[in-house]
Parts: structure tokens; sequence; C-alpha cells
């Protein structure tokens, strides 16, 4: 990666689905280090886009480039790629069948050849991090719902991605886990993880964004830092959206 390119570079990217299209002339840039929170209203592309980053929906045209490099279409190169841009969605996807420890060691065993023992110890260090180590052994239906969420992010750590895309990670969540998976997250762009996050979460934007990049029908509409966003929005829609959300 030259010193002037962002970590994550989105380019004129379109996405189809049939006639409907869910994403217009993206462009978008991230920085190493940097923390983009995308909002919107529902339908408004914002996991599309997410998804698009590591490849799990296809881009109609445009380019999508993470760390100097295009987005390979398939194979051993796209397996490279995820392993290097982790995801939590808003399901947990832990495998059921194995404990939390095992869910967090498998993917540093099976794509990086960690050695079992390395991996294990590296294991237990995120889940504590992430404050489930006590849970280490359980299987996931032993675990809340925000304990699992906490180990899906312990489970993408372990793989040293350089960038984290969260998407709608806490809205699966009961209202009191919220905070506990909101709490990590911030702690995790304190300590200076590329994330890109989509979340209804205004609280958590405000807190944790370097920005806030607004969506609407399948555009960015307008980006600000979230101080300017929340204080002054500049387009009509994201002044509409924001007055639903306060009046909520």
């Amino acid at each position: 990666m030259s010193a002037s390119e962002p970590l994550v570079v989105v380019e004129n990217v379109q996405k189809h689905y049939g006639e409907f299209q869910a994403l217009t002339d993206i462009d978008l840039s991230i920085d190493a280090g940097e923390v983009v929170v995308i909002i919107g209203p529902s339908g408004s592309g914002k996991s599309t886009l997410c998804r698009s980053i590591n490849r799990l929906e296809t881009i109609t045209s445009g380019s999508i480039r993470v760390d100097g490099k295009e987005l390979p279409a398939e194979g051993k190169a796209l397996a490279k790629l995820r392993a290097e841009v982790g995801m939590v969605f808003q399901s947990f996807n832990l495998f059921a069948h194995l404990t939390i420890l095992e869910n967090v060691t498998l993917g540093p065993i099976k794509v990086h050849g960690v050695g079992r023992e390395q991996a294990e110890r590296e294991a237990m260090e995120l889940l504590a991090r992430v404050g489930v180590d006590k849970q280490a052994s359980k299987l996931p239906a032993q675990l809340s719902g925000g304990q699992q969420q906490r180990v899906a992010i312990a489970r993408s750590l372990a793989m040293h991605p350089k960038v984290m895309l969260f998407d709608e990670p806490t809205s699966a969540l009961d209202p009191e886990m919220i905070n506990e998976v909101l709490d990590v997250m911030v702690g995790l762009a304190k300590e200076g993880m590329t994330m890109i996050v989509v979340t209804h979460e205004m609280g958590f934007a405000r807190r944790a964004a370097d920005r806030v990049v607004f969506m609407a029908d399948g555009q960015i509409v307008e980006q600000a830092t979230p101080e300017e966003f929340f204080t002054n929005p500049q387009s009509t829609r994201a002044k509409d959206f924001l007055s639903k959300l306060i009046t909520n």
C-alpha cells in the first residue's frame, strides 16, 4: 500500500438486482485506523455496501480495493482477502457444535496454519478482552446473545484483520445486551482498529465514529464528522431522517 492510498477504496460502485439498483455511484475511501459509521433509512443500501467490501455481495461495476489490491473474484485469493477483512453480522454465525474456544481458534489454525497451543493462547487473550473468557468451554447455545456477539468479534480479531466490517451487529440483541457489544466496539475504535460499521445506534456513531456516512436510496447523500452531521445536517434527507429519530 502506498503511503497516500487509503486502506479501503470504493470507486464508482454500482449494484443491480435485476431491474433494481441497490447501489449507485458509490465513492468512499477509508484510511487505516479510521472508524466510519454508515447510517440511513432501511433499504438505503448500507448493508449491501458493507457486504460488498469482502465480496459477500458481488458488485455490478466499479472497483473496490483493500490495502491497494482489487477484490479478487473467487478462489484462494478471495479466501485470503476474507481473512484480512473481519466481518461481524446481525446473526452471530458461530458453529453450534464447537465450543467458544474452538470457534475462535478454527480460523487461525485452518487458514493461517497457527499451532493449536498458540491459537488457544491468543484466543483466550481475545476472549478475555471481550469479557467472555470464562465461557470458553461452553457451546454457543449456552451463552446470551450479547455474549455470542462478543465471541463473534473475538473470532474476527483472531485472524488479525486489517479492517473490520460490522453489519448491524446489535440489531438482533435485547436492549440490555446492546451496550455490552457496543462497549467492546468502542474499545476497538480507541485502539486504532479500522472499522466500517452499519448501525442504527446513533449513540455509538456520536461516541466512536471519525466520520458518519449517510445513505439513502442506494447513494451516499452526505458525510461529515459526527458533530457536524448530528448538529448541522446538510441534506433534506438527512434532516428528515434525524428528525424522525429525535421524535421517536
